[in-house]
C-alpha cells in the first residue's frame, strides 16, 4: 500500500528554463534521507503542463532509477486528452513507475459520465495502479463523490487525491468507497484532518521543504495520535499558507532556491516569486526553522 507523506516533487530548472538533472538527483537524495514515503514525479508541482513528452518521461525514468525501489514513485500522467493520457501512462509503466496519478481533464469541461469513461478507458488500457486526482480549483472540473464511487470499482484504479480541501467532501468519498480504496489529501492545510478520519496520506507541496516533519505528521495522524499530528501540523501552518501566496509551484521553487537545493528556474507562463511575497515566505521559513 502506498501511504504517508508523498512529495509532489518540483522539477528543477536553470535560469533559462532548461531541466537541471543534477539538482533533480540532489532532491531525490534529500527525500530518501528525510524519510519521505513516496515521490510524485511531474504532477502539478512538477510543472507537467509545460514539459514536453520526452522531458516528462525522462524525469520519471531518472527518478525511478535513482530511487531503485526504496520508496514508490507515482508518475503524473493525466491530461485533457484521453489518448495522450493513455500514452503517458503506458510510457510511465515502461520506465518502471509504481503507479500513476491522473488529474481530471482540464479546460474541456467533461460531464461526470465523460469523466467515468475517460478514467475507465485509461485503466483498461494500461495495467498499472492508477490514482485519480480531483483539483477543481485548477481544472474547473469537479469529479463528484458518486463518480469516484463508480470508478473505485474499476480494476487498476486504487485511490484518489482529493485536493478540494473540503473535509466533508473527503468524508463522503470515504463513506462511499471500500476500505481498500486509498483516499489521499492534496491540500496541506487540511490533510491532517482527512487522515484522522481515514485518509491514507498526503500528496504534499510542503513536503518539498519540510519532508521529515511532514512524514512524522502523516505517520502520527494515520496511527490515530491526534494531539501529536495536530501539533506538528500547527507548527507547519505558516508554510502551508505561504507556499500558496502565488500559484504553485512558484513559491515552493523560490523556497527551495533559498535553501540552496535548486537554481532559480521556472517556465513561462509561470514567473519567479514576486518581490512583495518573498519577505513573508522567508519569514514563514524562518518560523519553521528552515532558514537561519
Amino acid at each position: 500500500m502506498i501511504a504517508g507523506s508523498m512529495v509532489a516533487l518540483v522539477t528543477p530548472m536553470d535560469a533559462q528554463g532548461d531541466l537541471d538533472w543534477s539538482s533533480l538527483s540532489k532532491l531525490v537524495d534529500f527525500h530518501l534521507q528525510e524519510k519521505t514515503d513516496a515521490i510524485v514525479a511531474v504532477g502539478t508541482t512538477g510543472e507537467s503542463a509545460t514539459l514536453d513528452v520526452v522531458e516528462h518521461v525522462e524525469v520519471i525514468r531518472r527518478i525511478v532509477k535513482q530511487v531503485n525501489g526504496h520508496i514508490p514513485v507515482i508518475a503524473g500522467t493525466g491530461g485533457n486528452s484521453t489518448r495522450e493520457s493513455v500514452d503517458l501512462t503506458r510510457a510511465a509503466k515502461d520506465v518502471g513507475a509504481d503507479a500513476c496519478l491522473l488529474v481530471t481533464p482540464y479546460y474541456n469541461k467533461p460531464t461526470q459520465e465523460g469523466l467515468f469513461q475517460h478514467f475507465r478507458h485509461i485503466a483498461e488500457s494500461v495495467a498499472i495502479p492508477q490514482i485519480l486526482y480531483n483539483v477543481p480549483g485548477r481544472t474547473v472540473c469537479d469529479m463528484l463523490p458518486e463518480t469516484v464511487e463508480r470508478l473505485s470499482k474499476v480494476p487498476n484504479i486504487i485511490g484518489i487525491k482529493e485536493a478540494t480541501g473540503n473535509i466533508q467532501r473527503g468524508r463522503e468519498v470515504l463513506e462511499r468507497v471500500n476500505q481498500d480504496f486509498l483516499v489521499y489529501s492534496g491540500d496541506d492545510a487540511t490533510a491532517v484532518e482527512l487522515m484522522l478520519i481515514g485518509g491514507r496520506g498526503n500528496i504534499s507541496v510542503t513536503a518539498n521543504v519540510a519532508p521529515r516533519r511532514m512524514s512524522e505528521m502523516c505517520s502520527a495522524a494515520m496511527a490515530g495520535q491526534v494531539d501529536k499530528a495536530r501539533e506538528i501540523n500547527e507548527s507547519l501552518m505558516p508554510l502551508h499558507r505561504s507556499l500558496f501566496l502565488e500559484s504553485n509551484p512558484i513559491p515552493v521553487k523560490w523556497a527551495l532556491h533559498e535553501m540552496g537545493l535548486i537554481p532559480d528556474g521556472i517556465r513561462l507562463p509561470l514567473t519567479w516569486l514576486s518581490p512583495a511575497f518573498q519577505g513573508p515566505l522567508r519569514e514563514s521559513m524562518q518560523q519553521c526553522g528552515l532558514l537561519g
